[in-house]
């Protein structure tokens, strides 16, 4: 008689926030919602790329490497390569985690302004 391995419990502490960012695929930018975020890895509402694929987040100035984990229709969880340790995305986690329970909510113009997606001047 064999046994399931027992789950291991989760190396980050995920946190609930709202960041806007703009997700970088092989073939399409799209954008999305950070709405779990972690030092591992994170959920992002309203893209969605296939399984195993590596993509760019791009949010404040900095590039996040990661790797989709799973994918739905409208959403998708990505896995960082490299631990979140510094930047403006570890920053907003940060916060976050501050003495406030509620969520953070980080918009869109904290993005370089300009022409299109990609701020085109």
């Amino acid at each position: 008689m064999t046994s399931l391995p027992l789950p291991r419990p989760r190396q980050y502490r995920r946190t609930p926030v709202e960041i806007d960012v703009t997700v970088n695929g092989v073939l399409n930018m799209l954008d999305g919602t950070i709405s779990d975020l972690s030092e591992g890895g994170a959920r992002i509402d309203g893209a969605s790329m296939p399984v195993r694929s590596r993509c760019e987040i791009h949010y404040g100035g900095q590039v996040v490497y990661a790797v989709v984990m799973w994918a739905e229709f409208d959403r998708m969880g990505v896995r960082f390569p490299y631990e979140l340790t510094s930047g403006p995305l570890y920053n907003a986690l940060e916060r976050a985690r501050g003495p406030a329970a509620a969520p953070v909510q980080v918009f869109r113009t904290s993005r370089p302004s300009g022409f299109g997606r990609r701020g085109l001047r």
